[in-house]
């Protein structure tokens, strides 16, 4: 997640791969690309499992994921340390039986070219529409000090690995079709988000910011495409491991999805941590699909990641993983999964 002051933070050629994956993404027919297949929370109820897998959310299996990506290092975009992230979750979800799609794209940012990828698994529904669950997994890249990024974004990573294997064991074919997404370039190569921007090749007068790289590039495919209006929703994790969890509601997400997370968190007794109070986050990787038209949801912690004497720890060398635990990843995963047959039924009803 990156900005200052709090504010945030191709499908061309297709590799001929079996699965799920293959007819829905090929119909997006994006342009050329190099694509490859390739507080503490209170003890709920009860636990909490999609109908028909009896496979619970893991919060310690999410909680290793943080720590395989924290032992490689930083990892911000082009980096060989993301790179070696990128083969870990590529094959994580391959062994949850999902097919896997990679987009590599070369954007121009205030440091030079830069490699990125986004990586698409799917699960496929009933449904041709499509629910996005998300996360970036690039760091900050900060020449000062060592980032490891556990919290941001080691955390998002590891529930949604987790989330997507949960899912996936699923016996029951979801009404509707998930994408899950790990956005690559979400993090700003300047120190602050806006201290830098990148020209608009297409318009020499405007300027490109320099974050949400992945996230745009995304929706921008899916305009070309013609393919946007198939995604229904989108969810993002960004920031939702400190073992102090405490997740404000997002003033720029879309305000049903936010009602439907939060009551959900209350209906399973995890009310703290979803507490009723504004978090001011900005320029998250849900802001691209917001301005698109698709509804968004940002479950993030940002204003409250700190110490009990008020210290930052977003964004400096103190992400590490003793700020992290699998209880709020559990948290987190246990309520979205709750929430998601509702945030179904929502989509089907405004459909109506």
């Amino acid at each position: 997640m990156s900005s200052s002051n709090h504010t945030r933070k191709t499908l061309s050629r297709y590799s001929a791969f079996a699965g799920v994956l293959l007819v829905p993404l090929m119909s997006l027919g994006c342009p050329s690309g190099a694509n490859k297949r390739v507080e503490q929370p209170a003890t709920p109820a009860s636990s909490v499992s999609p109908a028909g897998s009896g496979v619970e959310f893991d919060g310690e299996r999410a909680l290793e994921h943080i720590r395989k990506q924290v032992d490689f290092g930083p990892r911000p975009a082009g980096s060989a340390e993301l790179e070696k992230t990128r083969s870990y979750i590529i094959d994580q979800l391959k062994s949850y039986g999902l097919s896997v799609l990679t987009d590599e794209f070369h954007p121009v940012t205030p440091i030079g070219t830069r490699k990125m990828v986004n990586v698409t698994a799917e699960l496929r529904g009933d449904s041709k529409d499509v629910i996005i669950i998300s996360s970036h997994y690039d760091t900050k890249l900060f020449k000062q000090f060592k980032f490891v990024g556990a919290n941001d974004a080691g955390s998002s990573t590891g529930a949604l690995l987790e989330l997507a294997r949960v899912m996936a064991a699923n016996k029951q074919k979801p009404k509707l079709t998930y994408w899950f997404v790990f956005f690559d370039g979400e993090e700003a190569f300047c120190e602050d988000w806006d201290e830098c921007h990148n020209q608009d090749p297409a318009d020499p007068n405007s300027k490109l910011p320099d974050n949400t790289y992945g996230s745009r590039r995304y929706v921008a495919q899916l305009i070309e495409s013609n393919r946007l209006r198939s995604v229904r929703a989108m969810i993002l994790f960004d920031m939702i491991g400190f073992k102090n969890l405490r997740l404000g509601r997002d003033d720029m997400s879309t305000t049903w999805l936010v009602d439907t997370v939060w009551q959900t968190a209350r209906q399973l007794g995890y009310s703290p941590p979803f507490v009723n109070e504004p978090e001011g986050v900005g320029g998250d990787d849900h802001k691209p699909f917001l301005q698109a038209g698709i509804e968004s949801l940002d479950i993030i912690q940002l204003s409250t990641y700190k110490s009990p004497n008020g210290e930052e720890y977003w964004h400096t060398k103190e992400d590490t993983m003793d700020k992290v635990s699998a209880k709020s990843l559990k948290t987190v995963g246990d309520v979205v999964l709750a929430s998601l047959p509702k945030i179904e039924e929502g989509i089907q009803n405004r459909s109506q």
